[in-house]
């Protein structure tokens, strides 16, 4: 993923003026491969304490403020995250507001809302302090929040890493080279990518120096906006933060548990013959015996249908793989692990292991193993496939790191396809292995990860061949009535209505 430090020289006190221009600075980062924006502090109103006095009503707001609206919008119409930095009302009609980081998601929908936790002495009289550490996760990165003076205490920075945070977000307004300075050294002590937005122009605590930018976890400063406070142009500062993606392999997945729920394996073909099934698959000729890779849990076929249904006129999902039976997962990692460990002969087996879940789960996490997992693309309604910039399965190697849902350097359309399809599923209930443009999945552990889940829904699943009927069935779960079929070819689906298999409403 693409990240951007919007450096802005706010209106004071015109936020309609302001959300329109961080409009335009959100689809400004969209078009050069951005997947979040981050705001400086209180740019939506500027850093004037004296206006927000004198009309605390007409200068605090709440997520859902109309003048919001272009934020929201662009947001929803370019796919990119937005951390907007304000005066926040308390929606508990707190005496006070606090200096609020609103984060609005892609679909313009508030993801979360973190209010500055350390306010300075001279901002005690006009805002009170936050009480929760900001958090949240996006394509597969988690990220923290802080706001200026937060960041003087080492608490932030050393609880966002013991959080499994990997990019620390900072909007600022700070006047001194040394507070932005301070950043680099933060990156470097505690192995996280930083970000800081930092705000230009003559504000209460004096004039802001600009210099918004962006480190890596070396400490190594990477991007650099312009010096102020008398700029007045805007300008964004970009950071590429693919490495903090949590990958399969990581722990924190593995330690989720898991509850299962029981819900059978259907087969698309039957169930949901709207569904368009790839006549060729990932996956290898004879490898599933009867056809696996057609199964899917039931409600992620449920919410494949729902996806459907959003899509623009003349596009639909195709489908390509869902289950995938143990032996075959374990199979694919093993291969591929082998190929990189001759590819890098100096990596040790740690290494070889977090590489190769890139592009194939480790077995004993695997969502496909699960039954959570689908792999498809997008087609035109006489079948022919979209633009998607890789072929679908294509690995890290082959693609160039291209594969990456939010890579750097795609066509425009190549971006547009993936945000079409992306909104699709994440509006359904699915989330994205973003090392896979392809890849998406509902209850499994990598769901329940990223959606701060308490627990998944599916664990691994046996599909063997019944006794005496040549065909396949799912095992090992508590739901009756779990389907068994016969004919394993590799054909498109057939029928017109839902098979008796799969239950509609049902919902767990």
């Amino acid at each position: 993923m693409i990240i951007a430090a919007a450096q802005l020289p706010s209106v004071a006190g015109d936020i309609a003026t302001n959300a329109r221009r961080m409009a335009g600075l959100i689809a400004e980062a969209a078009e050069r491969g951005a997947g979040l924006v981050v705001f400086a502090e209180l740019a939506l109103t500027h850093y004037d304490l004296r206006l927000l006095v004198a009309d605390p009503a007409g200068l605090t707001v709440l997520p859902d403020d109309p003048r919001l609206a272009p934020i929201r919008d662009a947001c929803r119409a370019t796919g990119v995250a937005a951390v907007v930095n304000c005066p926040g009302s308390s929606a508990e009609g707190g005496a006070k507001p606090t200096i609020a980081s609103f984060v609005y998601g892609p679909d313009g929908t508030l993801l979360t809302r973190y209010d500055k936790r350390h306010v300075h002495e001279t901002e005690s009289a006009t805002f009170a302090s936050g009480s929760e550490h900001g958090r949240f996760t996006l394509g597969g990165i988690r990220f923290a929040l802080a706001t200026c003076f937060d960041s003087s205490f080492a608490e932030m920075p050393e609880r966002a890493a013991a959080d499994g945070c990997r990019v620390y977000l900072a909007s600022a307004f700070h006047s001194e080279v040394e507070r932005v300075t301070r950043y680099g050294e933060l990156a470097h002590r505690y192995g996280m990518h930083v970000l800081l937005a930092n705000g230009i122009g003559v504000g209460s605590p004096g004039p802001a120096i600009g210099l918004s930018g962006c480190w890596l976890p070396s400490g190594e400063r990477t991007g650099t906006a312009a010096a102020g406070p008398a700029g007045d142009g805007a300008e964004l500062v970009l950071s590429d933060v693919r490495d903090a993606i949590t990958l399969m392999a990581d722990p924190v997945v593995a330690a989720v548990p898991v509850r299962e729920c029981g819900e059978p394996l259907v087969d698309v073909r039957t169930a949901a013959p709207r569904l368009l099934a790839d006549d060729v698959t990932a996956v290898e000729a004879g490898a599933d015996g009867g056809g696996a890779f057609r199964y899917l849990r039931e409600g992620v076929l449920r919410r494949l249908l729902a996806a459907q249904e959003t899509l623009p006129d003349g596009l639909r999902l195709r489908f390509a793989e869902g289950y995938r039976p143990p032996a075959l997962q374990r199979h694919y990692f093993t291969r591929y692990g082998d190929e990189l460990r001759a590819a890098h002969p100096d990596w040790d087996d740690a290494r070889v292991h977090r590489a190769a879940s890139r592009f194939v789960s480790p077995p004993e996490v695997a969502p496909h193993s699960a039954g959570g997992a689908v792999d498809l693309t997008l087609v035109t309604a006489d079948g022919t496939e979209v633009d998607m910039g890789t072929p679908l399965d294509a690995s890290p190697e082959e693609s160039g790191g291209a594969c990456y849902t939010s890579a750097p350097g795609l066509t425009p359309a190549v971006r547009a396809n993936r945000r079409t399809l992306a909104a699709a599923l994440r509006g359904a209930g699915l989330v994205n292995y973003p090392t896979e443009w392809w890849h998406w999945s509902y209850g499994d552990r990598y769901w329940a990860w990223a959606t701060d889940a308490e627990h998944a829904l599916y664990g691994p699943r046996e599909l063997g061949a019944e006794p005496g009927s040549g065909g396949v069935y799912a095992k090992g779960g508590t739901h009756r009535g779990e389907v068994g079929t016969g004919g394993g070819g590799r054909g498109g689906a057939g029928g017109d209505g839902m098979s008796a298999a799969f239950h509609v409403g049902v919902e767990r």
